[in-house]
């Protein structure tokens, strides 16, 4: 049923053929021996859904040192998927790093920071009635970022940290494939070039530091084409029978989201070259709004009939807006956009006494139209991630350690 609905949508991209796909015949074999007749035929369709997945087990030493075995279904690093909101989550990264390079005497991630404008398209930012006392922060846009995945915080800590900035640091920490060139709001290429000005302010309203505006001249390569769908709606909402292009959008590949979040949860057992720049404190503040749920906060405060238990919790829970077991918590980030879900989550039962991170994504648009909001989010998506998330989670129950984890760093005290 679901495989006629999606003949008409297509996927080109231009290195494909010559892409090493990785995968495990056990991991595969390990979903079809559990698969709903809808996960099965997900499964016998990786043209059609552009699913991946990564499955990373986590076995402990007897000094709680943990090692990582992944297993891969359908990963390819040249198989484009919009990595929509996932992106949010570097950036949160390289805002505190750079907030440690700094050096200013009186900035941290509370003090507010203040957004000017100089360039055309640019918008100011001078208070914020979400947080405690009024004012924004790099810490208040993060708590949004993961906690309900808020576009407008995303787009602050961009210009904060500065687009060039950005894309040079992660490929120096080997994400080669890495592209974030845009915002999430209407903006030319050379708009999304040009950061705000940025200022500092001390609890008096001082000015401690202003940054000035910066430019990015920074060289993408923009040589492989990409294309989705077979029609689209252009951001002026006119119809265009062709295929969208994603050529010059943000690129992420699966493998990279996973290590990325990796080498913050676990910076302990990370190469000094694939570390961030954070503090311990910096460590603690994001495994708190990591895994924090929305009723959890008090500032930023959510209506919870929206933004309810698994808002951004796709593995296992997303569908039928679950609610989580006390026990246990999801330190992760999404990104849904143009009818592509994609999830990366380390899960921690704490009851039990098992951990592990389950990484993927699918593309799930029947009509193989983009911009017209017709995504089969709820009837495919949302049940994909939550049958995915189970058979794992039921296999991590009864799999046989010979050290049970003490998972002690991951143990929050939410408001």
């Amino acid at each position: 049923m679901v495989k006629s609905l999606f003949l008409i949508s297509v996927l080109l991209y231009s290195s494909m053929m010559n892409a090493q796909v990785k995968n495990d015949i056990w991991l595969e074999r390990l979903l079809r021996e559990k698969a709903s007749p809808l996960l099965d035929d997900i499964l016998n369709n990786p043209d059609t859904f552009h699913y991946q997945l990564i499955y990373t087990q986590i076995n402990r030493d007897k000094n709680n040192k943990p090692s990582f075995k992944h297993y891969y279904l359908n990963v390819n690093r040249d198989q484009y998927f919009n990595p929509a909101s996932t992106v949010k989550m570097p950036v949160a990264f390289l805002a505190l790093e750079k907030l440690n390079t700094m050096n200013k005497a009186g900035i941290n991630k509370f003090t507010t920071m203040l957004a000017d404008s100089a360039y055309n398209g640019q918008t100011t930012v001078t208070a914020d009635s979400s947080s405690e006392n009024g004012m924004p922060s790099v810490a208040q846009y993060i708590r949004k970022i993961f906690l309900v995945s808020d576009n407008d915080a995303y787009n602050r800590l961009y210009e904060f940290v500065g687009q060039k900035t950005v894309n040079e640091r992660l490929w120096q920490m080997g994400y080669k494939d890495f592209r974030l060139t845009r915002r999430f709001v209407r903006a030319t290429p050379e708009e999304n070039r040009h950061t705000n000005p940025v200022r500092f302010l001390d609890d008096k309203g001082n000015l401690i530091y202003r940054q000035p505006g910066a430019y990015s001249d920074v060289n993408f390569d923009f040589s492989k084409k990409v294309l989705v769908g077979n029609a689209h709606y252009d951001r002026d909402e006119n119809f265009i029978a062709a295929p969208m292009d994603f050529t010059t959008h943000n690129n992420a590949p699966l493998e990279d989201l996973q290590q990325i979040m990796q080498s913050v949860l676990f910076h302990q057992y990370t190469p000094a070259k694939q570390r961030f720049g954070l503090t311990e404190d910096d460590y603690a503040f994001l495994f708190q709004y990591m895994s924090e749920l929305p009723f959890e906060s008090a500032y930023p405060k959510y209506d919870t009939t929206e933004f309810f238990d698994s808002y951004t919790k796709f593995f296992w829970f997303r569908a039928g807006k679950q609610k989580i077991p006390e026990y246990i918590r999801v330190f992760n980030k999404t990104g849904w956009s143009y009818g592509f879900l994609t999830d990366i989550a380390y899960i921690v039962d704490f009851k039990n006494n098992i951990e592990f991170m389950l990484t993927g994504n699918i593309y799930v648009n029947s009509d193989g139209v983009l911009n017209d909001d017709k995504y089969e989010y709820e009837e495919t998506g949302y049940p994909f991630f939550k049958e995915v998330g189970n058979i794992i989670y039921d296999y991590e129950l009864k799999r046989e350690r010979k050290y049970k984890p003490k998972p002690d760093a991951f143990v929050m005290r939410y408001k």
